[in-house]
């Protein structure tokens, strides 16, 4: 599923029907009951439309699936494809946008193979073919008015496909024989170091990758749970939130080489706590340490472990805490670091080299190291090492971890081989989708082709896995008005500045923070917009991606081409690889394109990158 449009009913198919009432639904190997599910299959720019369809018809009783309640901690594909199975009756909601992706398409051809399409157009545009053979409803301009005609021909269509609709019982606490869900909260860190907060935030990370491998337990994926730190929302209203019926919280202070771990386990229906420890240790007890709460919640919550789910959760990657400890010191310098600032991946490999000097057989320090040198190499034109060594030496240790796979990536899309790599991160996926960095190398593929909607949908992944992702936070600005969503648009850069202003309250020097700032005051129109760039550049003027965005802002938002091109001339004149290779994909620059200024700039640099390159390979 890439930059999805999601999922709906159609109308009165004239397919046969195919009698699913008796036959078990299934969820990871555990039968439930099946309902009178909906699923609704639509495109990003009608999510206004599609919310109150949704609504209106839960309101009529249905149960309606559609892809904002994909769940965190499972796999994209898996849950597309049982939900389409599953359901009843798949409603397409067709729209210009709709009728250009190809998951839309997609999801009506499975519709319409298992005979329980139902399409309707929100905007007047017809079904694609083969669509276009089969009835489609109209609601174009319909506000929610359940006595439409055009809406009682879709409830009519529904009812014979799915059924009279049945009031949906309120949910409660898990049945007999559904799984059990549970939030890791980022533990508090009480070491009162604040550059120790690394140290919690990977015990956090650790407890929710050990249950996740029990397959009975639903667990809320780090970039999501994480997303709540510090939330100040009651447990209940922050279950019903993330739709799980436990909470899990805690606090670690660190000192010396002790350590004191507390959690306590809260029932998220009730609030109340049903489970609470405080544990003090040896630091080098660590693991056993994490081994004995994730075992202990397990036991709480009277979940069954397979045996080679046992064995799993006791995998930590090393033995050793001291690599232990730097691996997570390194990965907290490339979560919060300073994007676009060479000594954050350099200070990443750095200390990824030394853990793998206490521990060579480190798989994730080498998954780690590797997407470090990848953006060393490709992200700012070094020569050297790509990561694709240590890649594949960690994919040698552990093939399930999905992280390796990102230099790979980076490599093929370099080469274009954009076929390959998508099947790289096809496989990737399976193993991890809920992988930010994963995400993040889709995001770049994607961007590489043109595909917009796609691209603003891994974008979107992105930034809702860290609330703090100044970079893809940008370019969805970026997508967002190439795509024409104004609303979505206004609302993403509202939100950058605001993250932008706090990162700044805490380093008024944060160059990534001013120029993401920068990009957002430039799309909402607001005059302070020149203020933020001088004041970037006067910091770092010899940044050529924050000159290269600047005049990308110039471009596209203030209508200023020839400010634009200065900054075009003094960024893409001197860039190498990837600024190069982004300017001819980049939709921010596409009202210059043709421009001859421009297009000289851009040549100039394709060329001197080119001649660059062979002058690489004869060297080798």
């Amino acid at each position: 599923m890439l930059g999805r449009s999601a999922v709906a009913a159609p109308f009165k198919s004239s397919y046969p029907l195919v009698d699913r009432s008796k036959t078990p639904l299934k969820f990871r190997g555990v039968a439930t009951t099946p309902m009178t599910e909906l699923f609704i299959s639509y495109a990003r720019s009608t999510e206004k439309e599609v919310a109150l369809i949704a609504e209106c018809l839960r309101s009529l009783g249905y149960s309606v699936w559609r892809d904002d309640e994909l769940p965190a901690h499972r796999a994209y594909g898996e849950v597309i494809e049982e939900r389409l199975n599953g359901a009843k009756a798949v409603v397409v909601l067709w729209s210009a946008d709709a009728a250009k992706s190809h998951w839309v398409r997609a999801e009506a051809d499975t519709a319409r193979t298992l005979g329980k399409l139902v399409q309707v157009s929100l905007d007047g545009t017809s079904p694609p073919l083969p669509f276009n053979q089969i009835h489609c409803g109209d609601l174009s301009g319909w506000s929610g008015d359940l006595d439409a005609p055009s809406w009682r021909k879709l409830r009519d269509s529904l009812a014979e496909l799915a059924g009279e609709a049945k009031p949906v019982a309120p949910a409660s606490t898990p049945a007999h024989g559904q799984k059990l869900s549970i939030c890791v909260l980022p533990f508090e860190n009480m070491s009162g170091d604040p550059d120790q907060a690394y140290f919690s935030d990977g015990i956090s990370e650790d407890i929710i990758t050990d249950l996740s491998k029990v397959s009975a337990l639903a667990v809320v994926a780090r970039q999501t749970a994480f997303n709540f730190r510090g939330c100040g929302m009651e447990v209940p209203a922050l279950a019903r939130k993330l739709g799980v019926s436990h909470i899990l919280e805690g606090s670690v202070r660190k000192h010396g080489g002790r350590v004191r771990i507390t959690a306590q386990l809260i029932d998220g229906n009730s609030g109340d706590q049903i489970w609470a420890e405080r544990y003090d240790r040896d630091l080098t007890d660590i693991f056993a340490l994490q081994d004995e709460i994730s075992a202990t919640i397990v036991a709480v919550l009277k979940v069954k472990l397979l045996p080679s789910e046992r064995k799993a959760i006791q995998e930590r990657g090393t033995d050793n805490v001291d690599a232990y400890n730097l691996y997570l010191m390194a990965r907290q310098i490339w979560i919060a670091g300073n994007h676009g600032d060479i000594r954050r991946e350099e200070k990443v490999v750095r200390i990824c080299r030394r853990a793998l000097e206490i521990d060579p057989d480190y798989a994730r320090a080498w998954a780690l190291m590797a997407i470090a040198q990848s953006g060393i190499r490709y992200g700012f034109g070094r020569a050297g090492d790509d990561g694709t060594d240590a890649a594949r030496k960690a994919l040698s240790i552990d093939p399930r971890l999905a992280d390796a796979h990102c230099a790979l990536i980076r490599r093929l899309i370099e080469e274009k081989r954009y076929e390959e790599a998508e099947a790289e991160v096809a496989e990737a996926l399976r193993y991890n989708p809920d992988s930010w960095e994963l995400n993040k190398e889709a995001v770049r593929l994607h961007c590489r082709q043109k595909h917009l909607e796609e691209s603003a949908y891994y974008l979107k992944r992105c930034t809702e896995m860290d609330e703090t992702d100044f970079y893809n936070r940008g370019m969805l600005i970026t997508y967002y008005h190439a795509l024409g969503r104004r609303e979505e648009l206004e609302c993403t850069s509202l939100k950058a500045l605001q993250l932008a202003e706090l990162a700044l309250e805490d380093d008024p020097e944060n160059i990534a923070a001013l120029s993401l700032g920068a990009k957002a005051l430039a799309a909402l129109g607001d005059e302070r917009t020149t203020a933020w760039m001088d004041r970037a550049l006067l910091l770092d003027p010899d940044n050529l991606n924050l000159r290269y965005n600047f005049a990308t802002a110039f471009a596209t938002h203030l209508g200023q081409k020839d400010s634009a091109l200065a900054l075009l001339r003094s960024s893409l004149g001197v860039a190498t690889g990837t600024l190069i290779s982004w300017a001819k994909v980049d939709p921010d620059v596409d009202c210059l394109r043709g421009n001859e200024e421009f297009e000289a700039i851009l040549a100039e640099a394709e060329s001197r990158a080119a001649k660059l390159q062979r002058g690489s390979a004869s060297s080798h």
